[in-house]
């Protein structure tokens, strides 16, 4: 069986753009594994993971080959990849508020979901729904069905996103900066209950962030991203224990929480491209 997803040599290239926002990226990820791409801000992460489902501006230009469970993406009418988003495979965004219609009640929204893509009747979804709240850590969760977003706090409305694209348990997960707008305690608390719901159903998690102690915490494996290039991957015990690119061994050095106390962080000077880096791998 094939895995749930498959890029090969992709590019992607915004109109009027010079350079490509992601140029020949190739990765698989496997059955099961919570996967990891980090980066800076601008590296091509959020941009890879709108054009495995399809969300990219219709005068953007995508090439190479995006396989969700075997079947080519690429080239699909919208139709078809409506059938494939929320079904096949799912997306969590940043901001948890623009994912959720402020005038609908949460639990119609994720009901709504599940109807989209299964034949079942209202109660049927509404009973679904309920059950996934619960799961998801939404105390009283029958109750609260009918609340709006508002009454919600910004951890369960990302608690609810989150029930809503594991509603008809996707084979893909994609997570992209999850956390970002949560506290830190509550930024633990939504990744243990990722990484949990990934064990629990099968799912593949890919995890995009820009945060090295979550990918140390959650990840199996993890891909660097620099310039729209995926310069390499590997195990997370291997990334920060053997970094074999030049660019990630200068990543994790610039990490305050691991510098020496009163140490000058070292910078990454915005000279250094990625065909430099790419080619003093190639040397060392």
């Amino acid at each position: 069986m094939s895995g749930p997803l498959s890029v090969s040599d992709v590019t992607v290239r915004f109109a009027g753009q010079g350079r490509p926002a992601t140029e020949g990226v190739t990765l698989d990820l496997r059955a099961g594994e919570m996967f990891g791409l980090v980066g800076e801000s601008g590296s091509g992460k959020s941009t890879l993971a709108n054009a495995v489902l399809g969300l990219l501006p219709g005068s953007t230009s995508v090439t190479g080959s995006i396989r969700l469970d075997g079947r080519e993406v690429l080239g699909l009418p919208e139709e078809e990849l409506r059938k494939i988003r929320g079904n096949g495979a799912a997306m969590i965004f940043q901001d948890a508020s623009a994912s959720l219609d402020p005038t609908w009640p949460v639990g119609d929204q994720i009901a709504e979901t599940i109807r989209a893509h299964r034949p079942v009747g209202r109660h049927e979804a509404e009973r679904r729904a309920v059950e996934l709240m619960a799961e998801v850590g939404i105390p009283d969760a029958s109750r609260r069905f009918r609340d709006a977003p508002h009454r919600f706090s910004g951890g369960m409305r990302q608690r609810i996103v989150i029930a809503a694209a594991l509603a008809n348990e996707p084979r893909l997960l994609i997570a992209d900066e999850p956390t970002t707008a949560l506290d830190v305690t509550i930024q633990a608390q939504v990744l243990q209950l990722i990484d949990r719901l990934r064990r629990d159903h099968g799912t593949t998690v890919l995890l995009i962030t820009h945060d090295l102690g979550v990918v140390a915490q959650v990840c199996d494996r993890v891909g660097v991203m620099r310039g729209g290039r995926l310069l390499e991957v590997a195990t997370g015990a291997d990334l920060f224990a053997r970094p074999t690119h030049p660019y990630t061994r200068a990543l994790l050095a610039a990490n305050p929480a691991t510098a020496p106390r009163g140490s000058r962080l070292p910078v990454i000077p915005p000279e250094w491209s990625v065909e430099k880096l790419g080619a003093e791998a190639a040397d060392g």
